[in-house]
């Protein structure tokens, strides 16, 4: 599902304009990048948590060159569904 799919859906089922349905998406997903970039987690309950892992440094290998390279240490954004969100999707 796109989100201009989504924006079709929530506009069809509320009756709230397109324009206002896709603004509020967006400012959501502006909210939730800025606040995984300040290292806030967000917790929506009953959905899930936007979390930042830390991956650790590891030795990779550059085939084409034969080569060793080491990869630093970095952070990734990850979502972790809640437990409600995980047994309707099972079901």
């Amino acid at each position: 599902m796109t989100k201009a799919e989504i924006v079709n859906e929530i506009s069809k089922t509320t009756g709230i304009e397109k324009a206002a349905v896709l603004e509020t998406i967006e400012k959501f997903m502006d909210v939730v990048k800025d606040s995984l970039a300040n290292g806030e987690a967000v917790y929506l309950r009953g959905f899930g948590s936007f979390i930042i892992k830390t991956r650790s440094q590891k030795t990779a290998r550059n085939i084409s060159k034969n080569t060793t390279i080491i990869i630093p240490e970095h952070k990734i954004p990850a979502f972790k569904p809640a437990k409600v969100f995980m047994e309707e999707v099972k079901a």
